[in-house]
């Protein structure tokens, strides 16, 4: 056994979440429960759309606080060079990357990853 004692399943682990809705921000709730640490790819302008879903409270949509809490997040528009370049920087360092995108919705978007 090594020196180093983990506390969850999946800490250590990085992963990169393009999930939007409700089965891939779930799988993104779970892995940090599980101890992962995960940054959440939001699509500018606005950010996730469960943002916007009722029950909100304080400003925010409950739904979206209980699919994404434990999550770092940060806002993109990969329809952009500069934010697409941010997303593939940040690929590289993750050890996991989720996405839930419709089939070839990032070709037809011009954000091929």
């Amino acid at each position: 056994m090594s020196a180093k004692q983990f506390k969850h399943v999946l800490d250590g682990y990085k992963v990169l979440d393009f999930t939007q809705f409700l089965a891939g921000p779930t799988v993104g709730r779970m892995m940090a429960e599980m101890g992962a640490e995960i940054i959440k790819v939001e699509m500018a302008p606005n950010g996730d759309y469960s943002r916007l879903l009722p029950f909100i409270r304080d400003g925010r949509s409950a739904y979206y606080v209980q699919q994404n809490r434990g999550k770092k997040s940060i806002c993109v528009d990969l329809k952009h060079p500069a934010g697409l370049a941010i997303a593939k920087e940040l690929i590289p360092k993750m050890d996991v990357v989720v996405e839930n995108f419709r089939a070839r919705s990032d070709r037809a978007a011009g954000t091929r990853l």
